[in-house]
């Protein structure tokens, strides 16, 4: 018996393990189906043929061939649908990770994903500074900062020991610090200064870009600054600077402005390393899902929150129009401004009447495009309507919308496009046409055609009555209104200066009030009233506060601060004390005050003028410096006095003796009672106690009695009720520490006249006059006095011999110049090695 062996085909099921193992949601329903299958047809099935019955067997081989038939199909059929689950297994597959990408999301709270928005970039306010917690070097003194800024100026970066506050500020800050100003002086100049000085002062690096997001990185290691464009740290280097005496304890960084908004974004601290070319692959930077104008717009969009002016509020609104258009068929009816207007093209208007312009073949929304770039200097027009618009702006002479117009319209027909088509075109006044950086910054403004309308009136509709002699001032509302909210709610809130065409001012300084309307004129501020810190540059701060033109109010501050300086802290402190929007000006000069106490408080009686809020705070400053208790118990009693000239407490203890202090101090009394605690009365000498405790003052006034006898208990025998206070606490000191040690050291009361105190490298003090010496015998080779003074022992530097009242003396005399103070607590004398040596010797001092 001959057998054939038929092998039926084993369906391959290599996919069905990975299946169960990777999506299990499907084995149970897929996986026993197979299964079976798979071991009713595993392995080959032998079949038996018997040829000894042929009836059978032809019956046998036609029902195996009908069998093997039947199997081939349900092979394919198998094949086919095993190839049809795994396509359904890997799109359900996709919507599995599709489900828990979205689930992912899901688990942040709204509260932090709106978090995660708004750390797309950091806004800076003006004179404000921020100081994010991951912002520190890994290692002080030695780190970089990678950034990108938008900005129109200043771009300032910190870099401190300590975290610095929120209203923090480089100008007052009297802790070892750098700052870096990338665009200083209206972004023409890039500034470094140490601990407030200025160090480097360079033209035209590493400025700042007011149109998109730019790339900056800066690095510190050891005192060398390295300051730097692009995404990626220690490339493209613009400018480096080393520090001869570095501060390597700067670790803290803090991103700051000026007077304008700053944005940061993509904001790194790295460590500086020795192969500095691979940082950047640790550089942490995003590219955002919105595009970069949709971030300048958002930007944009704060700092139009804080600074809400301009003419985009007239745009097509009837308020303080003077004239309107009657456009196409329909015949609608849209206002407009003539100043405006004709300040931009020529659309011969009348100055006098009431202007109506018809313009029936025009239609509304091309009219629209054109004033709305007037009014803010961007617009978009479909494609179709540029010939349309380029024809109304040529008619009315708007030269650089038709110039724009014609460009783009080339550009179409270079790339063949068809006008007629529908989408939409950005245009927008060129940015190198723009001359001031305030107003009319962005809109196509003639700026003389505008300032030559201020000066001779024409188109006025304002006539303006300053001060007590009623001088007119012609003006135009739009202007006015488009600065100063306050100017705005006059002309429309319907009271009488809506209808009326003359306001009157009384209360207002005439030369500062025109100095504000040039200003609104041109966005520039008049020289003369930037020339330091005067009267005048302070009542224009005052009218800026009041009109709310927060520009000029800005500009003023940035010169005062400036120009601030211990003879200008009193006048200044006295106007703006009460003014809410100059707090960081009156901070800083109670900071000043309280640096220079001495002088403040005895170079004149200005200050007795001071509020008590402001004296007060002054008195309690971290930064207060003086050279005795004495000083701060005489400037308290000073302006308890309101003294009109300079005094010290004897003074007002002979005054006490016919008097009583109710008739002495007046109203000031109780302040007085409340000063005299922050005298530290246990830090003056006991002799001195003992004088006030027999004086005049002491016996009329409780709390100085009381005060006095508590610091000489602590004093004699160390017992007070308060100890701990700062009362017992001493002050800083104005009296520098000049110790000198050896030939050539960078001390000594000589080296600090050489460098005139502090302010540059040192220069022989006699070559430069800042010391005179003599000596006993005449000057010679033998005995020169700059030889002297120099930073290089000379033995031949000799005085020689001269007799005084009957004996040999030898002497030299260093005269250090008036309003010094010299307090000497030891001083050195240098032997030359040779065999003479100093037998006695007096230390003699003469005012």
């Amino acid at each position: 018996m001959d057998c054939i062996h038929l092998t039926l085909p084993r369906p391959h099921f290599v996919g069905i393990h990975w299946v169960c193992c990777c999506c299990c949601c499907y084995q149970e329903h897929l996986f026993p189906f197979f299964f079976n299958l798979a071991v009713k047809c595993e392995g080959p099935s032998c079949i038996p043929f018997d040829d000894s019955c042929p009836s059978q067997s032809i019956e046998q081989i036609v029902f195996w061939i009908f069998f093997v038939t039947i199997t081939i199909i349900l092979h394919v059929f198998l094949h086919s649908f095993h190839l049809l689950t795994i396509a359904a297994l890997a799109k359900n597959m996709a919507n599995c990770q599709h489900y828990c990408k979205v689930s992912k999301e899901e688990l942040f709270r709204p509260g932090e994903m709106m978090e995660k928005k708004q750390k797309k970039f950091l806004t800076v306010a003006p004179f404000e500074c921020a100081w994010p917690n991951d912002l520190r070097f890994r290692e002080a003194g030695r780190g970089c900062i990678a950034f990108d800024a938008f900005a129109h100026n200043d771009v300032t970066v910190v870099f401190r020991e300590q975290v610095g506050s929120q209203h923090y500020h480089y100008k007052r800050d009297n802790c070892p610090h750098y700052t870096v100003i990338i665009g200083s002086h209206r972004n023409k100049r890039l500034k470094i200064e140490v601990d407030g000085k200025t160090v480097v002062d360079a033209a035209g690096v590493g400025l700042c870009c007011s149109s998109a997001f730019q790339s900056y990185w800066i690095s510190i290691y050891d005192g060398l600054i390295s300051i730097g464009k692009g995404r990626y740290p220690f490339q493209n280097l613009c400018f480096q600077w080393l520090d001869s005496n570095p501060n390597c304890s700067v670790q803290y960084v803090g991103l700051s402005s000026w007077d304008k908004h700053v944005g940061y974004r993509n904001v790194n601290v790295l460590p500086v390393t020795t192969n500095h070319l691979s940082l950047w692959k640790h550089v942490d930077y995003v590219e955002h899902d919105l595009g970069e104008d949709d971030l300048e717009q958002e930007l944009e969009d704060e700092i139009a929150n804080h600074e809400s002016w301009g003419l985009r509020k007239f745009l097509e609104n009837w308020e303080l129009s003077d004239m309107f258009f009657i456009v196409g068929k329909e015949e609608r009816v849209v206002p407009a401004h003539k100043l405006i207007l004709e300040a931009c093209g020529d659309f011969g208007l009348s100055s006098s009447v009431e202007e109506v312009v018809h313009l029936p073949d025009t239609s509304y929304s091309v009219l629209h495009v054109l004033l709305q770039y007037i009014y803010t200097g961007h617009t978009q027009i479909l494609e179709s309507d540029l010939c349309s618009l380029k024809s109304l702006s040529l008619q009315y002479k708007v030269m650089s919308l038709v110039k724009q117009c014609e460009e783009i319209l080339e550009r179409i027909m270079s790339d063949k496009q068809l006008v007629e088509s529908a989408q939409l075109v950005d245009i927008s006044y060129p940015s190198w046409l723009q001359r001031s950086k305030t107003f009319p910054y962005g809109l196509p403004i003639d700026m003389e055609r505008l300032e030559r309308f201020f000066s001779t009136g024409e188109y006025s509709d304002l006539d303006i009555y300053v001060g007590v002699h009623d001088i007119v001032l012609r003006s135009h509302k739009v202007i006015l209104g488009s600065w100063s909210t306050p100017f705005t709610k006059m002309f429309t809130n319907g009271m009488r200066e809506s209808i009326s065409s003359t306001v009157c001012l009384k209360d207002v300084p005439l030369e500062a009030f025109k100095i504000m309307l040039e200003f609104m004129y041109s966005g520039e501020l008049n020289k003369e009233a930037t020339e330091g810190i005067n009267t005048l540059l302070l009542q224009l701060l005052l009218l800026a506060d009041e009109f709310g033109v927060t520009l000029l109010h800005q500009e003023c501050c940035k010169i005062l601060l400036e120009c601030l300086s211990e003879d200008s802290v009193c006048p200044i402190l006295q106007v703006i004390s009460s003014v809410t929007s100059c707090k960081l000006i009156e901070e800083t000069c109670e900071r000043i005050f309280s640096m220079h106490f001495d002088y403040c408080t005895t170079a004149s009686v200005d200050f007795v003028m001071l509020d008590e809020s402001s004296f007060s705070n002054i008195l309690q400053h971290t930064d207060l410096t003086v050279t005795s208790e004495e000083r701060v118990l005489n400037a308290i009693l000073l302006w308890c006095l309101q003294a009109r000239e300079l005094h010290g407490w004897e003074t007002v203890n002979r005054s006490l003796v016919n008097s009583t202090p109710e008739m002495l101090f007046g109203e000031r009394l109780k302040s007085l009672n409340e000063f005299l605690h922050l005298v530290r009365f246990p830090l003056l000498p006991l002799d001195l106690l003992k004088k006030f405790e027999g004086s005049s003052l002491n016996q009329q006034i409780t709390t100085f009695d009381h005060l006095v006898k508590e610091a000489i208990r602590f004093l004699e025998f160390g017992v007070t009720d308060f100890q701990g206070s700062q009362r017992f606490q001493h002050r800083k000191s104005s009296f520098k520490e000049l110790l000198y040690i050896c030939d050539g050291d960078s001390n000594g009361v000589l080296y600090f006249a050489g460098t005139s105190y502090g302010k540059h490298q040192w220069v022989n003090p006699v070559l430069s006059k800042r010391a005179t010496i003599t000596a006993s015998s005449p000057i010679s080779r033998y005995t020169d006095p700059k030889v002297l003074v120099s930073r290089n022992f000379q033995g031949t530097s000799l005085a020689g011999p001269q007799m005084q009242g009957g004996r040999n003396t030898s002497w030299w005399m260093v005269d250090i110049g008036p309003d010094h103070q010299l307090m000497c607590n030891y001083y050195t004398i240098r032997q030359d090695g040779s065999r003479s040596f100093i037998r006695c010797w007096n230390f003699q001092v003469s005012i």
